[in-house]
């Protein structure tokens, strides 16, 4: 029986090098996003390339209709691997922010990986396989409004069930990224041109190293030296300088 692979977010940037890293690895793939025409053109391009099997989930994982649809897929059908990915953010103040864009970002960054784990993880204990790799962002050791709130949620709950499942094979890691090239800033309409090159990560390269990390056994991937380094100096810095640097980070992304 070949074994599936789901990936949330997997028509673009992580979730995209993540669909074919899994093909390259021989699992079939599970692609769900919203965009049903990019979701059909990446599947084809994954089945000519990698000569294995794929299917589509058209699903807004920000409404419940589109969190349950994956549910109940999960529930009906064997997956060995769950990638975490879909996210967006926010490009204003919480103050000012629409409380609506607040509400799906919890959904989609807390609630959709919450409930999928919930689903898929009964399952993969009782066959006593899995790999889970929830995105999270190195935004979790910052003081970054519901982003940072949500990622921080997403980390911590990782390292949660990585303990709790620690007596099994099943693997469940925490990939926190820093800046990367994909979309997600474009979408977000989030000014990175202050970003100096050295920080930026390449996507295909980070995945790797999470997906090695992950079947290593680590509760947490931090791709990159400059991220180590930067979420050491985090996790034991003041958390008034942490707030600081986080509000700093924050006001820069909004100047676009």
């Amino acid at each position: 029986m070949q074994s599936w692979a789901l990936v949330t977010g997997a028509t673009a940037g992580i979730g995209e090098s993540f669909t074919r890293l899994l093909a390259e690895n021989g699992y079939n793939i599970i692609l769900v996003a919203r965009d049903l025409p990019r979701l059909q053109e990446r599947a084809t391009a994954l089945e000519s390339k990698f000569a294995i099997s794929t299917k589509v989930i058209q699903a807004d994982l920000a409404t419940d209709v589109g969190a349950k649809s994956v549910e109940d897929f999960i529930s009906a059908n064997q997956i060995d691997v769950l990638i975490n990915n879909a996210g967006f953010g926010i490009n204003k103040a919480f103050t000012v922010s629409a409380l609506d864009a607040e509400q799906q970002l919890l959904d989609v960054l807390v609630r959709t990986p919450m409930r999928l784990m919930h689903v898929a993880l009964p399952g993969m204990k009782e066959r006593n396989k899995g790999v889970v790799i929830n995105v999270s962002s190195v935004a979790g050791w910052i003081a970054g409004g519901t982003y940072s709130a949500s990622k921080s949620y997403l980390t911590v709950l990782s390292e949660s069930l990585h303990t709790e499942l620690a007596s099994t094979n099943l693997k469940v890691c925490a990939l926190c990224p820093g800046f990367t090239r994909t979309e997600f800033h474009q979408r977000g309409r989030m000014s990175m041109k202050g970003l100096p090159s050295f920080m930026w990560l390449n996507s295909d390269k980070l995945v790797a190293t999470a997906w090695k990390d992950a079947l290593s056994g680590k509760a947490l991937s931090v791709p990159g030296w400059q991220y180590q380094l930067l979420t050491y100096v985090m996790r034991y810095a003041p958390r008034a300088m942490v707030r600081k640097i986080g509000m700093n980070v924050r006001i820069k992304q909004r100047t676009k």
